[in-house]
């Protein structure tokens, strides 16, 4: 069915009134609809309300009505019932089906809890702060650096200063310093400004001993090799100068075996955790029964991430952890959101694996009180959740504004583009199945949380996508046209617009050459473009998205926006024609002009004749003449 229905949750078609909301359907004139309702659950029992016919065009009926909310709960799900000759269609977030489709696939409503809108215009910009730029060379790693207990090892390894550039030695990712800092970020922020990034998210900062700094020594402290609090204000300060915003990495899940709370090493004036079963912080961690037999030696005497005995893992159950973690007034998660700071949100480590004792236990409860602390220091605090599977419990409205979206973009993509999956086995997707995927992660969570999820090609914990595809720009470049026009937040890992490659952890965090003979200036110039592009268009970033055509190795969709419509087609195979049906769009005859390459098509009969290049994609704007909804009697 090219004709379908069309409704999604944005102006003009999902309104609040004073009692609750009115949606709008738009009908194809094509449709024989006799009746039509919005299905909701109100005290989770279906409701079926009417929608009357309200305004009509050449091409279409709008109907509407009211529709009623559940509130037994935050998130009213709905979808829509219409009689076509006599037989039912529904239509849901996913589409249309011909039978009451499943909770998952309808449309989610929270009217109670909102994401921080500004987020929906940033484009993010990751650092992993020891790999971005060295601008103090004062206060590098020195070789053998850290351990008392051992001075000249960490984690029974070398501790190793090396030279910028060098690529990292596998086995060794977590001992290797090459001296990025703060202040090689300050220098930097007019690299950032020319490429256009609005927004940055750092990796850990504050004191640890390793070079990736997921190991917490103190929370209160930014890294002395990283620069010190006074000159991270000066870089927020900068920031907020150039108009930037700026979010950082909260590892509140385990913190290092050298922290005091836990001092393993018996570092600290007062007993932690580890030294003492009477430390004030013994409750912060968990530690096995001894008199369990099955449980004996170091390695099993407390609960560590994964068994890794430098993370030991906190136990929420602890009341005074809870205060010093979020509750109380310098707790950790709050002094930093406080001036002179004033950073936008955090970013949360691992944040579906914390909770109570040795497991994730209340791991939701909380996640709500994390959310609630932030947002009493700033109302518009960014809630990022770090999730690399499915996340849409936590992304219901109530919990986290966005996840950094490896579900419903990143592993997708991987899967089509490169035939990969993050276990590096190999996967077949077509275009379908590959469109099937994103609809079903979209359809799972509310709209405005769909618009705030953090979209990524690559991260510090994954080989980078270009060499996933094997350095084959085309289809990075295509990949790059796919992450700035979909729905949700770009985010690009420092490097990856030169063209900086990498297999998985540590080889993802080399150096950024700085040596712009390095550069691969073409890629860095398509990015500087979709970039531009994206800040420049409102659809772009607060718009729906339709899906419009997948089969093959071709995909398109739509992203819609008060009149406002661009498309995006994608290529992963060779060059191809392409009839685009554009029914959906109720658009019938027009324009379809290339914002990349300048070409345009034309638009009859509601098809779009179209060449796409082999590997590649492109962004088309929509120009055509409203028909004008005349009101039905």
């Amino acid at each position: 069915m090219s004709a379908k229905p069309f409704h999604a949750p944005i102006p003009g078609y999902l309104e609040k009134t004073a009692s609750g909301y009115r949606v709008s359907l738009r009908i194809p004139r094509s449709l024989l609809v006799s009746q039509a309702w919005v299905r909701s659950e109100p005290d989770n029992e279906e409701v079926l309300s009417p929608l009357t016919p309200v305004a009509e065009d050449a091409l279409s009926v709008t109907w509407r009505g009211d529709l009623r909310l559940n509130h037994a709960e935050d998130v009213t799900i709905y979808c829509f019932k219409l009689l076509v000759d006599g037989v039912q269609l529904w239509l849901d977030a996913c589409g249309t089906a011909p039978y009451l489709p499943e909770c998952s696939r309808h449309f989610h409503l929270n009217p109670h809890y909102q994401p921080a809108s500004w987020v929906w215009s940033q484009v993010f910009y990751q650092i992993f702060p020891e790999r971005f730029c060295d601008g103090d060379p004062s206060n590098n790693v020195r070789s053998g650096e850290y351990l008392k207990a051992s001075p000249d090892n960490y984690d029974g390894k070398p501790v190793v200063a090396k030279r910028w550039g060098e690529l990292p030695t596998k086995g060794q990712g977590a001992r290797e310093f090459f001296g990025g800092d703060l202040a090689g970020i300050l220098q930097r922020l007019p690299y950032l400004q020319e490429l256009g990034v609005t927004a940055l998210y750092l990796n850990p900062i504050f004191t640890s001993p390793s070079s990736h700094k997921y190991d917490t020594v103190d929370y209160t402290q930014v890294d002395p090799h990283f620069g010190n609090n006074e000159l991270f204000a000066e870089l927020c300060a900068e920031l907020r100068r150039c108009g930037m915003r700026l979010i950082l990495d909260a590892v509140v899940n385990h913190t290092s075996e050298r922290h005091p709370w836990f001092d393993r090493y018996g570092e600290h004036p007062t007993p932690g955790a580890y030294q003492s079963a009477a430390a004030p912080t013994r409750d912060f961690y968990t530690f096995s029964d001894p008199a369990d037999p099955e449980l004996s030696g170091e390695a099993l005497s407390y609960v560590g991430w994964y068994n890794v005995k430098t993370l030991p893992v906190l136990n929420y159950a602890s009341p005074e952890l809870r205060r010093r973690v979020y509750e109380q007034d310098d707790a950790i998660l709050r002094t930093w959101l406080r001036p002179p700071y004033r950073i936008d949100g955090w970013r949360f480590d691992v944040i579906h694996m914390l909770g109570e004792g040795p497991g994730a236990r209340n791991n939701h409860t909380y996640v709500r009180h994390f959310r609630q602390a932030l947002r009493q220091e700033n109302p518009e605090a960014y809630v990022l959740g770090e999730h690399i599977f499915e996340a849409s419990r936590w992304l219901q409205g109530d919990q986290e504004d966005g996840a950094m979206n490896y579900w419903g973009f990143t592993l997708p993509l991987w899967a089509f583009l490169a035939g990969i999956d993050f276990r590096g086995h190999r996967v077949q997707l077509d275009a379908a199945e590959f469109q099937g995927l994103l609809a079903r992660a979209r359809a799972a969570i509310p709209f405005e949380n769909q618009l705030s999820q953090l979209n990524l090609l690559d991260s510090h914990d994954t080989p980078r996508l270009l060499t996933l595809l094997a350095g084959d720009k085309a289809l990075m470049t295509a990949a790059v046209t796919m992450l700035m026009t979909y729905i949700g937040v770009p985010c690009i890992y420092y490097g990856d617009e030169i063209g900086l490659e990498g297999e998985g952890d540590p080889d993802c965090r080399r150096c950024f050459p700085w040596d712009r003979a390095a550069w691969d200036v073409e890629l860095r110039a398509h990015y500087q473009r979709l970039i531009a592009l994206r800040k420049a268009q409102p659809a772009l970033q607060r718009g729906a998205l339709l899906d419009l055509y997948a089969e093959g190795d071709l995909l398109a969709f739509a992203r819609l926006l008060e009149g406002e419509i661009l498309l995006t087609v994608l290529n992963r195979g060779a060059a191809a024609r392409l009839t685009l049906p554009l029914d959906a769009l109720f658009v019938e005859s027009g324009t379809a002009t290339d914002l990349l390459s300048h070409e345009s098509f034309p638009v009859s009969q509601s098809r779009l004749a179209l060449t796409i290049p082999a590997r590649s994609a492109r962004v088309l704007a929509l120009s055509f003449r409203s028909e004008g909804a005349a009101m039905v009697e």
